[in-house]
């Protein structure tokens, strides 16, 4: 291939923006300009050099906040999209606001203005919203400038785009029906008409004026692009490939640019840049307070251990932590000292009568875990997490459950979103072991410092439930 053909001037990486949400955008940032100005204008009768820093603080922190959101690129209805744009704006002006404290300003800025400007910002945010989506609604409607599109393959992808396009009044494009690539793409369910093979496709696209083809075909007909593209490139339409890979267990998957070539990378940690960061200090913080609330009933626990029968206070033991490397796990020993037998390892059932009186209760209410959160502050575990197994556990577990070993790829946790869903405790069946590593993989796909912490808010009364013994 000659070099021309590979480098370029511009990043093959383009963002697409519609004039509707480029608009939306430039609405927003207005409305909050002048609710900004307006506030502080009419609090003190002049702008201050303070409150035009605090217009551009908040201003540039708004458009970097709302684009990694993503709140001008997708749409999921007004409730959606209110929750939202309500999310981000929070995290917007609390960012400025804890900038503002930082910097030893915040003294200077009254608390009711900037309340009300919290207030009429997010209203107008949402009236704007409101407008452009029933204009967008009645447009949709009509179908009036709506681009026809038409979908070549099958399965559930086809159908995702194909509802998505169609349901989308932000996107000005009509999905008519999808080509058939082989006896593959057959569904008689697919809600998408077929309206032709591939030999159909030139006139399929002539004779309903087609302008945009999205290629959608699996990963072992991939090879149909090159021949699809060339059969279409004299057409004049525009032409998208979306490589079809949720056949795959993907693993925090994203598109990226490397060497101003598209990189699409289908297993990757999410714990890396900025990420790594937050959650580390997420934990750090969270952990260290934890330690300090908790320390007298740790005290009492180890004493009551001590006490009910002979053996160590702590139990420790060799787990698979963060991107398969062993770590020794803490925990306050629960069960009689006793050896296992011809070298298996049997998890804790409803009546062992391994467990004493005492590791019965911390069981139950996992206080049992609460040493972990020295492993959390060493750096060796998380506070969220998919929980770490048993060496022995992973071995049996990887040869019976596909992709196991990737809920790896993330920190092991004190607590995490299968925990809160009812999988805490034992996992007396395959199923029930693949249902907890279906949770740990969403988990890993959607990891935020939010969901963090949602999960240990609802992990309080998850620890009222009966799955732990």
């Amino acid at each position: 291939m000659p070099p021309d053909r590979i480098h370029s001037s511009r990043s093959l990486l383009q963002r697409r923006k519609s004039l509707t949400t480029t608009l939306q955008a430039m609405i927003d940032g207005l409305i909050v300009l002048a609710t900004v100005y307006y506030a502080l204008y009419n609090a003190q009768g002049f702008i201050s050099t303070l409150d035009a820093v605090f217009m551009i603080t908040l201003l540039a922190i708004m458009g970097v906040t709302y684009d990694q959101m993503g709140i001008y690129r997708q749409y999921g209805g007004l409730i959606r999209s209110a929750r939202k744009l309500f999310f981000a704006w929070s995290t917007s002006f609390a960012i400025t606001l804890f900038i503002f404290i930082m910097a030893q300003y915040f003294d200077q800025l009254s608390r009711p203005v900037l309340g009300a400007i919290f207030a009429i910002s997010f209203t107008g945010q949402l009236a704007n919203r409101w407008i452009l989506m029933a204009f967008r609604l009645q447009s949709a409607h009509s179908n009036v400038d709506k681009n026809n599109v038409l979908l070549v393959g099958g399965g559930p992808l086809v159908k995702h785009l194909f509802d998505n396009i169609n349901g989308n009044p932000w996107i000005p494009e009509k999905a008519i029906g999808r080509i058939r690539t082989g006896p593959e793409d057959d569904d008689a369910e697919m809600p998408v008409p077929v309206l032709g093979d591939r030999a159909d496709i030139i006139d399929v696209v002539r004779n309903h004026h087609v302008r945009t083809v999205y290629i959608a075909v699996s990963l072992e007909n991939s090879h149909l692009v090159e021949e699809l593209y060339q059969g279409l490139a004299n057409e004049n339409i525009d032409i998208h490939w979306i490589p079809n890979i949720y056949s795959l267990d993907l693993i925090n998957h994203s598109v990226k640019e490397m060497a101003g070539l598209p990189l699409l990378t289908l297993s990757e940690s999410p714990l890396i840049g900025n990420h790594l960061l937050f959650k580390a200090i997420e934990d750090r913080v969270i952990a260290s307070l934890a330690l300090l609330l908790l320390s007298p009933l740790m005290l009492i626990v180890a004493l009551l251990i001590k006490l009910d029968s002979p053996g160590p206070v702590i139990f420790r033991q060799s787990r698979t932590g963060w991107n398969g490397k062993e770590f020794y796990i803490w925990k306050f020993r629960s069960m009689r000292m006793h050896e296992t037998r011809d070298g298996e390892l049997k998890q804790a059932t409803k009546d062992d009568d391994r467990i004493t009186r005492i590791g019965r209760f911390i069981r139950k209410t996992s206080i049992d875990e609460l040493p972990q959160l020295f492993n959390v502050l060493s750096g060796k575990m998380s506070l969220v997490g998919p929980r770490p197994h048993a060496i022995e556990h992973n071995s049996d577990y990887d040869q019976r459950i596909r992709a196991y070993m990737t809920r790896h790829r993330i920190k092991p946790g004190i607590t995490g979103l299968a925990q809160i869903n009812g999988h805490r405790g034992e996992t007396a069946t395959l199923d029930k072991m693949k249902k907890r590593v279906e949770y740990d993989m969403q988990y890993i796909n959607n990891w935020s410092f939010w969901l963090d912490i949602e999960i240990l808010i609802k992990t309080i009364p998850a620890l009222l439930r009966d799955e732990a013994y």
